[in-house]
C-alpha cells in the first residue's frame, strides 16, 4: 500500500514547482517566491485548494492570476478540482517573501526589498 502521506508531500513538492514558473507580471518574480501562497492544502491526489493573496487588494490582475493558477495545475498535473481562493486577512508585505524571492527581487532591482520594509516599517 503507497502511503498517503508520502504522496501528499510528492504533490506538493510538484504543485511548488508549478507555482514558480508562474510569474507575477508587474514585478516578474513567482507567485510562490513572492509570498503570495498562503496555503496548499491537498485534500486527495485530484483535489487541491490554495489560498493567495495579492501584492495589493487592488491589484488589476486579481481576476486573473488564480484562473492561471488553476489552469496550470490542472494542466501540469492531471489534477481535477483546484480552488483557487483570494484571502486578505493579513495584507501582504515584503517579509512573506522566501528566501529565493529575495534573492531575484535583489538581482532584478538592485536592493534587498526586506531589509528596506523593514528599515521603514520596522519588522
Amino acid at each position: 500500500m503507497v502511503n498517503l502521506m508520502e504522496n501528499k508531500g510528492e504533490l506538493k513538492k510538484r504543485i511548488i514547482e508549478v507555482l514558480e514558473t508562474i510569474m507575477d507580471p508587474e514585478i516578474g518574480i513567482d507567485v510562490y517566491n513572492l509570498g503570495m501562497i498562503r496555503d496548499i492544502i491537498i485534500v486527495d491526489e485530484k483535489t487541491v485548494k490554495i489560498k493567495m493573496t495579492l501584492t495589493t487588494a487592488f491589484c488589476p490582475l486579481a481576476n486573473i492570476l488564480p484562473m492561471i493558477i488553476k489552469e496550470r495545475l490542472m494542466k501540469d498535473l492531471g489534477l481535477e478540482n483546484v480552488e483557487v481562493e483570494l484571502v486578505f486577512d493579513k495584507p501582504w508585505t515584503p517579509l512573506m517573501i522566501t528566501e529565493k524571492g529575495r534573492k531575484m527581487f535583489k538581482e532584478k532591482y538592485g536592493y534587498d526589498i526586506v531589509e528596506d520594509w523593514k528599515r521603514r516599517y520596522g519588522g
